[in-house]
């Protein structure tokens, strides 16, 4: 069987102190976090039971530990978190994470910055 079942965690919002400049460090920052996670567990699928799925809410509080320490890189922030994930959640087979750092210190208008890191176990 080729299917997958993947939990998606869509624009977290976070306020965090990641970055390489002195001031971003200080002032700190708005963050969007996405994630998604596949597993090819199906058993979530006929037992109806929280304990044979993916638990968004362990994933989110991965997420949300994860943005508290802070990082010189976003990247450094990611590979963190897909750490985290493989190691603490069971079933997880693919990850993608998103993070983009709102209005960035850039001198002119960005909206966003974001960088991505897909990983399979």
């Amino acid at each position: 069987m080729s299917d997958k079942v993947s939990i998606e965690l869509e624009n977290m919002k976070f306020y965090a102190y990641h970055g390489h400049y002195e001031v971003e460090q200080k002032v700190g920052n708005h963050f969007l976090v996405t994630l998604i996670c596949e597993t090819s567990s199906f058993d979530a699928l006929k037992s109806d039971r929280l304990k044979d799925a993916l638990d968004y809410q362990q994933l989110y509080r991965i997420v949300k530990r994860e943005m508290e320490i802070p990082s010189h890189l976003l990247e450094h922030v990611a590979e963190r978190m897909a750490t985290s994930l493989f190691a603490e959640v069971q079933g997880i087979t693919r990850i993608r994470i998103k993070i983009s750092k709102m209005n960035p210190p850039m001198g002119g208008e960005i909206e966003k910055v974001s960088i991505t890191l897909e990983r399979n176990i």
